[in-house]
This record gives structure tokens, C-alpha cells and sequence, in this order.
């Protein structure tokens, strides 16, 4: 667990190709050669950091719209909410183990080199959201429907990975509630734009 804890943090501060080896295992407190043991070679074991939490994050996003569609309340809003909260909530609700997977996925998600694990690990739930995204918005078409839900997945990770941005630039620091709440208000605005054409 420690091997895989600092390996997340070292992939979320530095990147894949800056990130070493030696960097993980003096974080974790072990020799090098037990990393590889763990972890097996440096690709192998970036995937397993991005494996480790996606179950847990796609259970709770699953989890979330089918209490939705339960109670027959499908708005966009609430689908919105049920992809993006589980997200935000974990990352941007103080642990550092979410945040730094928080800023590691963005860097899955901006690297054509990762599509094999994000398409693993992140689109058989995605996909099930542009179903759901298709019954709240009958007629957009599925083009439409899948890059309003990149620009919003893109606007969510840049939100986690750069957070102190929006400190710096204000001079102060917005609390968690309220950046959600302007996110979920923004994500909302774009889907109904993308999908009008």
C-alpha cells in the first residue's frame, strides 16, 4: 500500500516520463528493487495506480444515477451531478491521496499514449452517462452528447489539478461547496449549448 501511495503522488507531481523509480521508493521508504518487486516495471505500475481507485470512483458514479432514476427524477442537472460530484468530492475534500489522483488522471486523460487504460478503466462508465445524458436530451446527437461530456470531464480535471489558480488569481480561497456548485452550474450551461448546435 505504501508503494502504491507514493507512486501516486510521484506520477501526480511529476508526470510519467519525470517520475522515477528511486523518487517512489525513497517517498515509500523501501528499496528500489521492492517497488519493481510491487509494481513490476514503471508502466505497469502507473497503470495500477490508475486502476486502484476507478472501481471505487465508477461504483459511486454508477451508484449515484441509479438511485437517480429510482426516484424518476432524470434532469440533466442530476446526471451532471451524478458523474461529476463523486469526482469532486473526493478530490477536492482534503485527501491528499484523492487530490494527487485527481491531477494523475488529468494526465491520463491528456496523453494519447494512456488510451488503453482509460478506455479500460473510465469509458464503460462514461458510456453508460451518454445514455443517460441521451434520455434527458432527446435528439442530440451522440457526437454532440460525447464532446459535451469531454469538454466537462476536461473542466472537472482542470479544476483538480489547478484549484490554486482560482486562489491566486482571487487573492483568497473559494470554498469547496461553491467551486462545485459553479462547476455544476457552468457543466450544465455547456451541455445544453453543445447539444443545440
Amino acid at each position: 500500500m505504501r508503494i502504491f501511495d507514493a507512486a501516486e503522488q510521484i506520477f501526480a507531481a511529476h508526470g510519467f516520463d519525470a517520475a522515477t523509480i528511486r523518487d517512489i521508493a525513497a517517498l515509500a521508504g523501501v528499496q528500489g528493487a521492492l517497488v519493481h518487486h510491487h509494481g513490476g516495471s514503471k508502466e505497469a505500475l502507473f497503470a495500477a495506480v490508475v486502476a486502484r481507485r476507478a472501481a471505487a470512483l465508477s461504483d459511486a458514479r454508477t451508484a449515484a444515477l441509479t438511485a437517480l432514476q429510482a426516484r424518476g427524477d432524470m434532469t440533466l442537472r442530476g446526471v451532471i451531478c451524478c458523474f461529476t460530484h463523486p469526482f469532486l468530492d473526493r478530490v477536492l475534500g482534503g485527501d491528499p491521496g484523492w487530490l494527487a489522483y485527481g491531477r494523475l488522471i488529468a494526465f491520463v486523460s491528456a496523453d494519447d499514449r494512456w488510451r488503453a487504460i482509460a478506455s479500460q478503466h473510465f469509458d464503460p462508465t462514461a458510456k453508460v452517462f451518454l445514455a443517460a445524458f441521451a434520455q434527458v436530451l432527446p435528439g442530440a446527437s451522440q457526437a454532440r452528447l460525447a464532446a459535451a461530456l469531454v469538454f466537462m470531464v476536461s473542466g472537472m480535471l482542470s479544476l483538480c489539478a489547478s484549484r490554486w489558480r482560482i486562489d491566486d488569481l482571487s487573492g483568497q480561497g473559494d470554498d469547496t461547496e461553491d467551486l462545485v456548485q459553479m462547476f455544476t452550474d457552468f457543466s450544465e450551461a455547456g451541455f445544453q449549448r453543445a447539444v443545440q448546435g
